[in-house]
């Protein structure tokens, strides 16, 4: 069995340099809106596929338009200009009835049955050429006279702006072999390798490569037809017309069809002769169509290879319900909805590009690669799960020499989960160099390996049940339970309404959970706000004569083996936390006392060098003011901080709906009301309470201080990255011109 096992690809769009493994079968590309999942594709389309060496200057990664503006023709080295690479590294696997395929690109006779690699690589066709036709075209420049006071700046202003229109004249595909004793186990060689690099024509390598694999594209844009839609949209006849005439048996020897084809011809004929009669006759009393005035006949053209896309068309047949012995009626294809056709689409395309690589002149690839660019696209739910569970088992089955692999770039929860996280490759748009502009490959079949069987199942679990979007998002938010993710839009839309421009996943999974994600979203490396109760309960209660610590109120034992205790208020002497999240995660601290003085900066603690994308949010203590009093105070669950934070407003009669109004307030200290808060809220309804408050008016009410931190810092996390985007936006245009 001969396959990819791996590629690498530097210096191309955002992929500045980043390793993807591919499964034998199927793999699929997630991440968030412009993260490199397309680009991953399109290098291939470049180098190997319809597309071939149609590169532009905004393929180039954009550090690589730094280098080339920065390059000094004086000074600089040609031979160190930037270039675009992919390796690809092959997998025989005992795969010896393929092996006189790939020995072209065997490093030496050395060679022990390790990978086969090869790179292929945009580069200059002769770097002091390159600068030379550069110098030429500003010499001209520098000789032009422009009008006095003249903004205007001729092309090239610079050797950017050269390449822009000279690219395909100085760049080239070259090849070389590589050699896997070479390398690294990321298949990464060091600063001082030097490949040997051929053109293509000399060494016939893209010759080789072209032999060895196939390439399609189901891209996203399939402009299907809908109901009477016209222009480059498709409709499904058309595209079965082209399925049967390249791959199906034609009936070229059936007579009998041929035949009444041939009647049909002749009648439709005579038909057309009297109808067109009188109006071919008018035209020819104006002369045309002039020399020796020939006669215009208007005839047919039938043949059994064009009826079905000239006279056939797809119909869908509806059941009467009489039983076997029924009348079927059909309805044409437009009638079907849009998600059918789409599926029937992708299906009949797949399988064309299978029978065409079957069919291939000459000796067929070994491997054919096809990658299917968002087959959401216009299926519902149920469509994408079937599409995605069942398109391999469409395909006919083929000799073990020869290998289909496919890659599916998604951005629906319903197609990943139908895969276990094994084939996922997750897209980051912030690279391991921290550069927004690159990104950052994961490979979930490295967190299978460093994560417990059990998480991985309950993760499994609860994202395919709650069909969550954690793999498209710019940001997750984690909070605590039902009424957090109910409230938090509305604070959203106060405290930092920037993120509503943002791609935002709110999770909800408890304090008792959280931590549970703890392994996937510091793997993932997206920017993550975990929004938990700080959950006081009373500390250790002083150990008895015999050691034995004695039990609290239930007896029962907590995660983490002690014993659980009594709920208390955050002013509790020794008061600890039972959130396993506070405890084990971030910040990894018991005490109640501890985590209330603990400071902003340590509740996002940095990952080894770089800075922590993961930050926790928990009540804090906050000014306090009632009957004149003044204190700070810190409520244990999110009810109490809202409470707090809105002291006058939740006593209001008016918002007695709440389910926090105290009877009886107006005559209590500050140390009084807080008590009987903290009391309230054990017994509140808290989807009513939620639920009141969001048809009250968000402008009298402020969210809770250690919220409204937590999202502050989520902004400034994922609003970079667009300001980023922005300028990224900005250069382009301006190298345009």
């Amino acid at each position: 069995m001969l396959y990819i096992e791996t590629f690498r690809v530097r210096n191309f769009r955002r992929l500045r340099e980043v390793g993807i493994d591919l499964d034998p079968e199927t793999t699929v590309f997630v991440g968030a809106n412009n993260s490199g999942k397309t680009s991953a594709a399109q290098v291939f389309r470049l180098f190997l596929g319809e597309g071939k060496g149609r590169f532009q200057i905004y393929d180039f990664t954009t550090d690589c338009w730094d280098v080339f503006d920065a390059f000094d023709s004086g000074s600089g080295n040609p031979d160190e200009l930037p270039q675009i690479e992919l390796d690809i590294w092959l997998n025989l696997k005992d795969d010896d009835t393929n092996l006189h395929r790939v020995i072209d690109l065997l490093p030496d006779l050395s060679w022990n049955s390790e990978l086969v690699g090869v790179r292929l690589a945009y580069r200059p066709r002769n770097g002091k050429q390159l600068v030379e036709n550069f110098e030429e075209c500003r010499s001209k420049i520098t000789a032009a006279k422009l009008a006095e006071g003249s903004a205007y700046e001729p092309w090239p202003r610079s050797l950017t702006d050269y390449l822009t229109r000279e690219l395909h004249r100085e760049y080239e595909i070259v090849y070389a072999v590589l050699d896997a004793g070479q390398c690294n186990k990321n298949f990464e060689f060091d600063a001082s390798f030097t490949p040997d690099w051929v053109s293509g024509g000399e060494s016939k390598l893209g010759g080789k490569l072209d032999d060895l694999i196939r390439i399609d594209f189901l891209d996203a844009q399939r402009h299907l037809v809908d109901g009477e839609s016209r222009g480059r949209a498709q409709d499904l006849s058309r595209k079965l017309s082209g399925f049967y005439t390249r791959n199906l048996e034609q009936q070229e020897t059936d007579l009998a069809a041929i035949a009444a084809i041939a009647d049909s011809e002749l009648r439709l004929n005579q038909h057309f002769a009297e109808v067109f009669e009188s109006t071919l006759t008018k035209l020819s009393d104006l002369g045309y169509p002039g020399f020796q005035h020939p006669r215009l006949v208007v005839k047919a053209s039938f043949n059994a290879q064009t009826v079905l896309s000239s006279g056939a068309r797809v119909h869908y047949a509806m059941p009467t319900g009489d039983g076997a012995g029924g009348t079927e009626r059909t309805l044409p294809d437009q009638y079907n909805g849009l998600g059918f056709k789409n599926l029937i689409y992708m299906v009949v395309e797949v399988l064309d590009f299978h029978h065409r690589w079957i069919d291939a002149d000459g000796e067929r690839p070994p491997i054919h690669l096809v990658f299917i660019e968002e087959p959401e696209a216009h299926l519902h739910a149920q469509l994408q799960q079937v599409f995605i569970r069942k398109i391999r088992e469409i395909l006919p089955k083929t000799d073990p020499a020869f290998t289909t692999q496919m890659v599916v770039t998604t951005h629906s929860a319903h197609v990943i989960y139908e895969k276990s996280f094994e084939p996922i490759r997750y897209f980051r748009r912030t690279g391991q160099d921290g550069n927004l502009h690159h990104t950052d490959v994961r490979d979930l079949m490295t967190f299978k390996g460093v994560t417990e069987e059990s998480t991985r199942h309950f993760l499994r679990q609860y994202l395919k049940l709650t069909h969550c979007d954690l793999f498209f998002a710019d940001a997750a938010v984690l909070v605590e339970g039902n009424v957090e993710r109910l409230l938090l839009p509305l604070m959203i839309q106060q405290a930092a309404p920037e993120l509503q421009s943002c791609h935002l996943t709110i999770l909800e999974v408890g304090g008792a959970f959280a931590h549970k994600f703890r392994e996937l979203v510091e793997f993932l490396g997206l920017p993550t706000l975990v929004i938990t109760d700080i959950d006081s309960v009373h500390g250790p209660k002083t150990d008895d004569a015999d050691g034995a610590s004695e039990p609290d109120d239930d007896g029962l034992d907590d995660a983490d083996g002690q014993t659980s205790r009594a709920t208390c208020m955050t002013t509790t002497d020794d008061a600890v936390t039972s959130n396993e999240t506070l405890a084990t995660w971030i910040p990894r601290i018991r005490s109640v006392a501890d985590l209330l003085d603990l400071p902003a900066s340590d509740k996002c603690p940095p990952q080894q060098e770089n800075p922590g994308h993961v930050r926790v949010a928990y009540e804090t203590r906050q000014p306090v003011e009632w009957n004149g009093e003044r204190d700070t105070r810190a409520g244990r669950t999110f009810e109490e901080a809202f409470a707090l934070q809105n002291l006058a407003w939740c006593q209001d009669l008016k918002q007695a709906n709440l389910g926090l109004r105290v009877r009886d307030a107006a005559k209590m200290t500050l140390d009084q009301l807080h008590e009987k808060i903290h009391q309230r809220v054990r017994k509140l309804d808290k989807t009513n309470f939620a639920l009141a408050l969001i048809t009250s008016n968000p402008a009298e009410w402020l969210g809770p201080h250690y919220i409204v931190e937590g999202l502050e810092w989520l902004r400034d996390q994922v609003t970079a990255e667009a300001s980023e985007s922005a300028q990224l936006t900005e250069i382009q245009a301006e190298v345009r011109g």
